[in-house]
């Protein structure tokens, strides 16, 4: 369909992000899972040793865009965001996971 044509046209983008400040505690990761949902994105977050907050995201390089946008700004309504740090930012030909994961 159009969805794919476009998608396919725009491409695929892969990124690893890690967010610091107060993102641990706060729903963040599940706030996170649900705006990856909406933006049809796919991937996964997890909490670190650390205090942050790190995973990947992938999809249409516009949508990934947005959720970047969103780590570093917004995150779940109590968290305060310090810093958000992308790497490993690729173009990639297909998907490499079939949804948006919270990892323990």
């Amino acid at each position: 369909g159009w969805g794919a044509a476009m998608a396919e046209a725009e491409g695929l983008l892969s990124v690893d992000y890690e967010v610091s400040g107060k993102v641990q505690g706060v729903f963040f990761r599940k706030y996170t899972q649900g705006e990856a949902k909406r933006l049809g994105l796919v991937g996964w977050v997890q909490n670190t040793s650390h205090g942050t907050v790190q995973g990947q995201i992938q999809g249409p390089t516009a949508r990934v865009r947005e959720l970047q946008e969103w780590l570093r700004k917004i995150g779940s309504p109590q968290s305060r965001i310090s810093r958000a740090e992308f790497s490993n930012e690729k173009e990639i030909k297909a998907l490499e996971h079939k949804e948006f994961q919270i990892l323990k």
